[in-house]
């Protein structure tokens, strides 16, 4: 770029944070602004594909990754009520060999504070915490920030990455259309100590079923269990990670459902859940000098496990872009002109992959063993993923694709 400009990034999760680590790495001035008064992630699991896992590498993450995450030796599907097993796909070794890097999980709150870590380091003092933002003003080449109780602050560009209740989205672009899907989703993270060995194995499995599905794996070097799941229901419309429920209510939620599932619910310290709400991917992320990133311009249903995968990636292109092209107008614009298409792919896979797990037809093990074996075939599996495992973020064409 012709000139060093000064960014200012508002948001201090995984996206926001993984965009400034990329940005400092490459020299720029960059200030993160984070309305939290301490930096402290939603305790959860993430699953990291290898595309992911290429960025955070490439960043030079690598060993601090490794000592906290979990590399699950494969994948597999089971059915809600008999248990019935099948192979999704292998990972570990596999994963590897074909694609360069690992597929990992993760618990976010060590990625992020890896990743907070990271930016300190390059740039002590970068975070500044407490940053409530309000409002943001663009005159000529320069983007003014207003802060609640804090003073304003300038920059020549500026990246929203504020997640999926993004203010910055809502001013530039309005709230935009939401709906409630209709399903609800509850979390916990066991501790794997509290669990038979039966149900710590070292992969990730999926239960499916009619109306709902659950997602298990190890997280933190196997010492803690990452539950997850959702279920069609009506009456919950709250959307936040952070409204307690009660086991009770949580196994009521899955009569029927095999004992193993049930084990897990009950072993859950604190469970949580909150209304999953579809947003219509965005086709425009860029005003002038800001731009949005992540949740704030593409938030997913969590159903391919790609929410914070485009973020990483997202991350990187824009990282990429700012090095590549001579102005902040042309960097910005080939940013999202690149990233759109693909993230647009990764929504719309997540809606798609809401009817295959909750399908009528997996009520009957007889009709679920035949859905199974034409949905989970080998080459729709591939299908599925491999466009989304062998993608390089780190050395994609800079070529427009529009």
């Amino acid at each position: 770029m012709r000139n060093d400009p000064g960014i200012g990034i508002v948001g201090g999760g995984i996206g926001g944070l993984t965009a400034a680590l990329a940005l400092l790495r490459r020299g720029y001035d960059v200030t993160i602004f984070e309305q939290a008064s301490q930096l402290q992630e939603v305790g959860a699991g993430l699953q990291i594909s290898p595309n992911g896992v290429r960025v955070l590498f490439g960043l030079g993450l690598e060993e601090e990754i490794r000592k906290v995450c979990f590399e699950p030796a494969g994948k597999e599907i089971r059915l809600w009520n008999t248990g019935d097993t099948w192979k999704l796909f292998d990972l570990g070794v596999e994963s590897q060999a074909r694609y360069g890097f690992p597929y990992i999980t993760i618990h976010r709150n060590d990625l992020h504070q890896i990743l907070v870590r990271a930016v300190e380091a390059a740039s002590p003092g970068a975070i500044r915490l407490d940053h409530r933002f309000v409002g943001v003003d663009q005159t000529g080449g320069t983007v003014q920030l207003s802060f609640h109780d804090k003073p304003p602050a300038s920059f020549d560009v500026v990246i929203g990455a504020d997640g999926v209740h993004s203010k910055m989205r809502e001013i530039l672009f309005g709230s935009g259309p939401a709906r409630f899907t209709g399903i609800v989703a509850w979390r916990g993270v066991i501790p794997a100590e509290l669990l038979p060995d039966r149900l710590t194995r070292p992969i990730g499995t999926n239960w499916i079923g009619p109306g709902g599905h659950v997602i298990h794996y190890p997280i933190r070097r196997g010492e803690l269990i990452n539950f997850t799941s959702v279920i069609e229901r009506q009456d919950w419309k709250t959307e936040s990670w952070t409204s307690a429920g009660t086991n009770q209510e949580y196994h009521d939620d899955y009569p029927g459902w095999h004992a193993d599932v049930h084990a897990y619910i009950e072993a859950i310290p604190q469970p949580f859940k909150w209304a999953l709400i579809a947003r219509p991917p965005m086709q425009e992320w860029v005003r002038g000098r800001v731009a949005l990133l992540g949740d704030a311009c593409h938030p997913s249903l969590p159903f391919l496990a790609q929410g914070a995968v485009m973020a990483l990636e997202d991350a990187c292109i824009l990282g990429r872009a700012f090095d590549e092209f001579d102005t902040v107008e042309e960097a910005l614009d080939r940013y999202q002109k690149l990233r759109i298409p693909r993230t647009t792919r990764a929504v719309e896979g997540a809606i798609a992959n809401t009817e295959r797990f909750h399908n009528p037809t997996l009520a009957d093990p007889k009709g679920a063993q035949i859905y199974v074996d034409e949905q989970w075939a080998a080459d729709k599996v591939v299908d599925r993923y491999e466009w989304l495992f062998e993608y390089d973020a780190t050395r994609a064409s800079m070529a427009s694709v529009a």
